[in-house]
């Protein structure tokens, strides 16, 4: 698919296109569409290689979550592509509960934010530990805590995620390296 015109999801995001909620919904998916599928082959890249969601099935889940919510007024392009990331966070963090009451049981294992830009979780307990520290983290710090969700759950990089929050990318940069010191010391990994 080709690129869209400039200005043409945030128009109809903004209601200028003077659309219906469902007919603005209709005319997104195929502007959107691809985009999403890369945020999610890229985020489904960093899971463990059993893992039973495929990229088709992430993106339309997320998109479920995205169209079923009546309340979202998405802004604009990069606003909307934070909402996706955020949905696709919730099926994934909503996945690994169910895999959890399933299997319950050991300790949550270490999560080496220092090693790479991208984290993986080997189970369903360390996927929740972390959504626990994002939380916790957006309490204090909501724009850490988007950077994050962005770099890590959508597969962002640094100049894709400064232009979806309306940052520099050296503030991205700053911001993405506190999140990773702060969540390491928040799962423990910081201790000696």
């Amino acid at each position: 698919m080709s690129e869209p015109p400039p200005g043409e999801i945030t128009r109809i995001l903004a209601g200028a296109a003077g659309l219906s909620r469902e007919e603005a919904l209709e005319r997104l998916v195929p502007l959107v569409y691809d985009e999403l599928r890369v945020i999610a082959r890229s985020r489904l890249g960093g899971e463990r290689p059993d893992h039973s969601f495929q990229t088709t099935d992430l993106v339309h889940e997320a998109w479920m979550k995205l169209a079923g919510d009546r309340n979202a007024p998405w802004n604009d392009r990069g606003h909307f592509f934070r909402a996706a990331a955020e949905a696709m966070r919730r099926v994934l963090i909503d996945h690994a509960r169910t895999r959890a009451r399933v299997k319950r049981g050991g300790g949550a294992a270490r999560v080496d934010l220092l090693e790479t830009d991208r984290v993986t979780w080997p189970d369903p307990d360390t996927t929740l530990a972390l959504d626990e520290a994002i939380h916790r983290l957006a309490e204090q710090a909501p724009r850490t805590a988007d950077v994050v969700k962005l770099r890590y759950f959508a597969g962002l990089g640094i100049e894709e995620t400064a232009r979806a929050l309306g940052l520099s990318e050296r503030t991205v940069k700053r911001e993405w390296t506190f999140a990773r010191a702060w969540l390491l010391a928040a799962l423990g990994g910081g201790k000696d």
